[in-house]
């Protein structure tokens, strides 16, 4: 009996230790975010506003949108994924996006949410208010990764199609 839930808790830590395992290999296909206005980009150099969909998750992990009562607007990103390239094992770095208010409602990100703990977030609590930028900031821990890892957050907004896919790529290295 004793052997039975000792396999039965290895299992679940287990488990719980592979969810934020790296992602290799993962190959997905670019999609548009509605709700974005990327023909009122800030500058020159903002990239494309198309994104990588979510991975494919299962039981509670999944997103759930959280609905505003505010009016939508609109928004163009500075970019929607980035590359930290090579970092070192158990390097933390973090990377803002710039997020404007395109539209004629003030802009409220309600929550972002990362795919995994290894990733925090923080962002422009206050109202964005039209023409006026917003930050969303991704803190990554490598400590627990190996190669190459691709991960994501969620922004929930007053946006049409929320959430807004964030993503993130590093090679963690030795």
């Amino acid at each position: 009996m004793k052997k039975t839930l000792s396999i039965i808790a290895l299992s679940v830590i287990g488990f719980g230790l592979v969810s934020c395992k790296k992602e290799e290999n993962k190959t997905t296909e670019n999609t548009e975010i509605s709700g974005v206005d990327s023909t009122n980009a800030p500058s020159a150099d903002s990239t494309t506003t198309s994104v990588a969909p979510a991975p494919a998750v299962t039981g509670t992990e999944a997103a759930t949108p959280v609905k505003s009562n505010q009016p939508t607007t609109t928004i163009a990103l500075s970019e929607s994924n980035f590359d930290f390239g090579n970092i070192k094992k158990g390097a933390k770095v973090n990377h803002v996006y710039e997020i404007t208010n395109t539209g004629t409602n003030p802009l409220i990100i309600s929550e972002v949410k990362p795919g995994c703990g290894c990733t925090a977030p923080d962002f422009t609590k206050d109202p964005i208010m039209p023409g006026k930028k917003g930050k969303i900031t991704l803190s990554f821990d490598s400590a627990n990764f190996d190669g190459n890892v691709q991960k994501y957050a969620d922004v929930f907004a007053n946006v049409e199609n929320a959430p807004i896919k964030l993503t993130f790529n590093a090679n963690i290295q030795p």
